[in-house]
C-alpha cells in the first residue's frame, strides 16, 4: 500500500471516531453545551485538559524550535518549563477556587466578583482576543500536517479542517468536544512517542527517548555522547552550539514566567474545571492533566535534538562516522532517485522546505553562510552560499519518521498525531470563544432573557462565525505555531491570570482596579506585539522589525506578557486604593471562594 493510501485510512479513521463520538455526546442543553452537565471524571478531564492544552504548538511545532533555534536548542527550554510550569499554577492558584464558584465562564466569574457588567464585557474582549490569536497557530498547524498528508495546498488543507471542526464543536459543545479531545489525547500521544522511541534506538540504542538524549552516540560505539556529538556536527557546519545559552537571562525569565502564568489564565483551558463534580476533582483534574501532559513534554527535547542531527547528517552523510566536511554534502542525483530521500522533494512541494543548487556543483551545501570561519571555508571551495535554504520549525516532527526512515505506517501515525492535537485545541478554544459570546455578551448583557434555546443556538452561530474568522486568519499567520501560541500566552498572562488572582486573593481589588488593570494589560501587550509583527497581525503593517536590537529593554514580544501582567497589577492596586473598597457580601463571597466546603472555625485541643 502507497504512503498516501495509508494516510487517508489511518487520518479519515480517526475522524470518522471523533465525529462518532460528537453525534454520541451531542450537547442537548446549554449546560451540557458549556460544562459537559459538569459531570466528567478527574481522569477523564485530565486527559481532556491535557489534549485541550498540548495543541499544535506542542506537537508540530515546540520540537521544531528547539531543533532548528539559531540560538540553540537550550534556550528553547523556556517553553517546557514555562508550559508546564503553569499547570503547576493553574493546578494550586485558581482551579478549585473557580470551581469553587460554579459558573460556566471566566467572565461570568470577572463579573460576579467584581460586580460590574463592565469588568465582564471587558473580560469578553480579553477572552476573544486570547483564544482568537492563539487559535491562529491551530488553524496553520492543521495546515501544515494536511499539506504534506494528503498532498494538498495549505490553504485547502486549512479549509478541511475547518470543515472537521465545525462538524464535532457546533454540535457536540463541551459534551462532545470532551470525549472527542480524550480519544484526540490518546491518538497524539501514541502518535508523538512511537516515532520518537524508534529514533532513540537508532541514534542512541536507548528504548526511553528521555534516556537517549542523555545517552552516547550508537552510530560511533556509544563512546561519544549523543549532545556532544550534536554540538560537533552544528558547530563545525557554522552554527551556534546546540547545548549553549547565549541569549539575553532577563528576556529567557521574562518568556518563561509569561508562558507560566499565561499557561494559568488561558480561559479555553480554565473552563474545563467547571466541567467536573466537585471541587475536590478540579485539582485532582489539573494533576492528573500533569502527567498525561508530561508524557509528551518529556519527550520532546530528544525528538528536538534528534531531528536537528538527523537533518544535518542527511545534508551531510559524512557526519555520521566522521566529520562533516571531509565528505561530500549530498547529491541532487539521491534527492532525485534515492526513494529513502523522496521525502525532500515532497516537503519541497509544500513550500516548507526548499533547495538550490546555487553554484552549479550538483550538491546541496547546508551551513551557515552568516559564520566568519564558513565564509572562508566557502570562498576556498567555490561554495555561494547556503543552498538548503528553507527548514520550517513547523515540518521538523511531521518529517521525523520520513527522515529516520521509519515504517509507513508510523508516517501515517503521526499525521493522525498532528491532526488531534490541533483540531483538539482549536475545538477548545472555539468553545470559549463561543461561551464568551452566547452567555456572557448576549445573555449577560444584550438580552439577559433569552431562552436556553435561544442561547443554545446563538451559542452555534457564534461559534460557526469563530472558526470562519480562524480560518481567515490562518491563512496568513504572524508566524510559526509555536510562536503565534507563545503571543497568546502572552496576553492571557496580561488580562486574565492577574483579575483571576486578585479576585481569588484580594477583598480590596474593585470593579475600578479590575476593569483599569486588564485594560492597560491588555492595551500595552496588544501595542507591543502589534509594533513588531504588524497592526492586528495584518501583513506589511509592523513599523518595527523584530529583532533584539529594537525589543525595549532586550524584551521581546513573547516574553512581554509578563511586563503587562505587572502593569495590571500595579493599575489595579493602585486604583482600588483610590476609589471606594468593594460591598461587604463581595468581600465575603471572595472569604467563601478560599475556604474549602464545610470548614469550621480553628478549635483549641
Amino acid at each position: 500500500m502507497d504512503q498516501y493510501t495509508l494516510n487517508l485510512l489511518v487520518v479519515g479513521a480517526t475522524f470518522a471516531l471523533y465525529i462518532g463520538i460528537a453525534i454520541w455526546a451531542r450537547a442537548g442543553s446549554t449546560a451540557e453545551f458549556y460544562a459537559a452537565g459538569q459531570g466528567v471524571p478527574p481522569v477523564m478531564n485530565g486527559m481532556a485538559t491535557a489534549a485541550d492544552w498540548m495543541s499544535a504548538a506542542s506537537f508540530i511545532s515546540m520540537a521544531g524550535i528547539i531543533a532548528l533555534a539559531p540560538a540553540g536548542g537550550y534556550t528553547q527550554s523556556s517553553f517546557l518549563m514555562g508550559w508546564t510550569g503553569g499547570y503547576v499554577l493553574l493546578a494550586l492558584l485558581l482551579a478549585p477556587y473557580l470551581r469553587k464558584f460554579g459558573k460556566f465562564t471566566v467572565p461570568e466569574f470577572v463579573g460576579d466578583r467584581f460586580y460590574s457588567n463592565g469588568a465582564r464585557v471587558v473580560a469578553v474582549i480579553c477572552l476573544i482576543v486570547i483564544s482568537v490569536t492563539y487559535v491562529i497557530g491551530q488553524m496553520r498547524g492543521v495546515g501544515v500536517t494536511f499539506a504534506r498528508f494528503l498532498e494538498v495546498s495549505t490553504d485547502t488543507g486549512l479549509y478541511i479542517g475547518a470543515a472537521i471542526v465545525f462538524a464535532y464543536a457546533v454540535f457536540g459543545g463541551m459534551k462532545g468536544i470532551t470525549y472527542t479531545q480524550v480519544a484526540q489525547y490518546c491518538v497524539l500521544i501514541v502518535a508523538y512517542t512511537i516515532p520518537a522511541i524508534f529514533i532513540s534506538l537508532q541514534i542512541t540504542g536507548n528504548f526511553l527517548p528521555q534516556l537517549g538524549l542523555l545517552g552516547g552516540y550508537a552510530p560511533t560505539g556509544g563512546d561519544v555522547a549523543f549532545l556532544a556529538k550534536l554540538d560537533q556536527v552544528v558547530t563545525e557546519l557554522g552554527f551556534t552550539q546546540y547545548t549553549s545559552h547565549t541569549t539575553s537571562t532577563l528576556n529567557m525569565v521574562f518568556f518563561t514566567m509569561s508562558l507560566m502564568i499565561g499557561t494559568a489564565g488561558l480561559p479555553h483551558v480554565i473552563i474545563r474545571f467547571f466541567t467536573v463534580p466537585k471541587v475536590s476533582d478540579a485539582r485532582w483534574s489539573a494533576g492528573w492533566a500533569l502527567v498525561f501532559i508530561a508524557l509528551l513534554y518529556t519527550v520532546a527535547p530528544a525528538v528536538g535534538s534528534m531531528a536537528r542531527l538527523n537533518i544535518s547528517t542527511t545534508f551531510w552523510p559524512n557526519a555520521v562516522e566522521g566529520n562533516a566536511l571531509d565528505g561530500e554534502a549530498l547529491s541532487l542525483e539521491q534527492i532525485n532517485t534515492n526513494p529513502e530521500l523522496a521525502w525532500i522533494n515532497t516537503w519541497k512541494n509544500t513550500g516548507l522546505l526548499n533547495f538550490e543548487d546555487k553554484n552549479g556543483d550538483g550538491f546541496i551545501q547546508y551551513y551557515n553562510e552568516n559564520n566568519a570561519g564558513m565564509q572562508a571555508i566557502a570562498a576556498e571551495r567555490g561554495w555561494t552560499g547556503n543552498e538548503l535554504t528553507k527548514i520550517d520549525n513547523d515540518m521538523m516532527v511531521l518529517a521525523n519518521p520520513e527522515i529516520a526512515k521509519l515504517p509507513g505506517w508510523v508516517i501515517a501515525l503521526v499525521a493522525a498525531g498532528g491532526l488531534a492535537a490541533a483540531l483538539s485545541t482549536a475545538a477548545g478554544l472555539l468553545l470559549a470563544i463561543s461561551s464568551a459570546i452566547s452567555h456572557d455578551l448576549i445573555k449577560g448583557s444584550i438580552n439577559p432573557n433569552i431562552s436556553e434555546k435561544g442561547e443554545l443556538l446563538a451559542a452555534r452561530i457564534s461559534m460557526g462565525f469563530a472558526i470562519l474568522l480562524a480560518t481567515w486568519l490562518g491563512l496568513n499567520p504572524p508566524g510559526f505555531a509555536a510562536q503565534v501560541v507563545a503571543l497568546a500566552f502572552g496576553l492571557a498572562a496580561a488580562t486574565i491570570f492577574p483579575v483571576l488572582m486578585m479576585g481569588i486573593f484580594s477583598k480590596r481589588v474593585n470593579k475600578e482596579g479590575a476593569i483599569a488593570g486588564m485594560l492597560v494589560g491588555l492595551i500595552a501587550t496588544a501595542i507591543y506585539i502589534f509594533l513588531f509583527l504588524g497592526w492586528f497581525f495584518i501583513p506589511g503593517t509592523a513599523m518595527l522589525a523584530n529583532t533584539p536590537d529594537n525589543w525595549l529593554f532586550g524584551i521581546s514580544p513573547a516574553s512581554f506578557g509578563t511586563v503587562g501582567a505587572m502593569l495590571n497589577f500595579g493599575t489595579a492596586y493602585i486604583v482600588s486604593g483610590l476609589t471606594k473598597a468593594p460591598p461587604r457580601e463581595v468581600q465575603d463571597l471572595v472569604e467563601s471562594i478560599r475556604v474549602p466546603k464545610g470548614a469550621g472555625a480553628a478549635t483549641g485541643h
